[in-house]
């Protein structure tokens, strides 16, 4: 028989760590973004509704990062407080010795979170938290937004560092693009030079993380996959691109995009899954 997980994790500590991290790393991101609009290089001049039209995007790519990260984190994706009780019979249910329970079909054990994830397809380093089937639908948000906001700052940003690069070698243009912190360190260039350039570079480097990861998971997002079904070339739960949509998303998969507090619940309990056996039976 198994047993309702409803014990608290004493462990949250270390796994708070990656999250100050990134914290801390996007924090002097910012702080050097700041010094390098007001008193490094700057943006290229705007006419009034152009900075108009920047600010507000700015604003909304802003409240959209941070809700879907504000949600990611609030959404516990784990079997604790779930009455798995007397449910542990059928087809893919398993026993977790670590959890001392049965955990239903697409779960996973996490060592790093030390409990088992309901429909699991990775522990995100970065965050600190597993993602799983209460807390996916803001981490492919996350993903967007994220590259949506490094791409903001790099075309912002553009046209300054372009000028700064036009006017040195090309040796001095690729140390400065591929080692700032040694072109600061041995003072051949200044410190707005080299948050511009440490800027950049990590925005371009966020960007193509960022969207690569949205690019894959939007796959896995269409096939009805995770990333640990995908590995093992398992198709049991592809039920088609539009219900695979609305099994993660919600009934409003299109608007979940644009605004990350629009209620669009998700039509399952992360515990029962339809499959594709169950989609063909239906249509036979």
């Amino acid at each position: 028989m198994g047993h309702p997980w409803a014990t608290q994790s004493t462990d949250a500590g270390p796994a708070r760590l990656p999250l100050v991290f990134t914290a801390l790393w996007a924090a002097a991101v910012g702080l050097e973004l700041a010094y390098v609009l007001v008193l490094g290089p700057g943006p290229p001049p705007l006419g009034p509704l152009a900075r108009a039209l920047q600010l507000a995007l700015a604003v909304y790519q802003l409240l959209n990062l941070l809700g879907n990260v504000g949600l990611f984190l609030r959404s516990d994706p784990s079997i604790r407080g779930v009455m798995l009780a007397g449910r542990g019979v059928g087809q893919g249910w398993a026993y977790c010795y670590q959890c001392q329970s049965q955990v239903p079909p697409r779960s996973g054990h996490c060592s790093t979170c030390r409990v088992c994830i309901l429909r699991r397809d990775h522990h995100c380093r970065l965050l600190g938290r597993c993602v799983g089937y209460r807390n996916y639908r803001p981490f492919l948000c996350l993903l967007l937004h994220a590259a949506g906001v490094l791409l903001h700052i790099s075309v912002l940003l553009g046209p300054a560092l372009s000028a700064l690069l036009r006017a040195h070698s090309s040796l001095h243009t690729v140390a400065l693009l591929l080692l700032p912190w040694l072109m600061l360190l041995t003072g051949r260039v200044s410190l707005a030079q080299f948050a511009l350039a440490f800027v950049m570079d990590t925005c371009v480097a966020g960007a193509l993380l960022c969207g690569a990861g949205l690019l894959f998971h939007g796959m896995l997002l269409l096939r009805g996959q995770t990333t640990w079904e995908w590995a093992r070339g398992q198709h049991f739960y592809d039920l088609g691109p539009h219900r695979n949509l609305q099994a993660v998303l919600g009934p409003r998969w299109a608007l979940v995009w644009f605004w990350p507090f629009l209620a669009s619940p998700l039509p399952g309990d992360g515990i029962t899954f339809h499959t594709t056996a169950d989609v063909a039976l239906v249509a036979s």
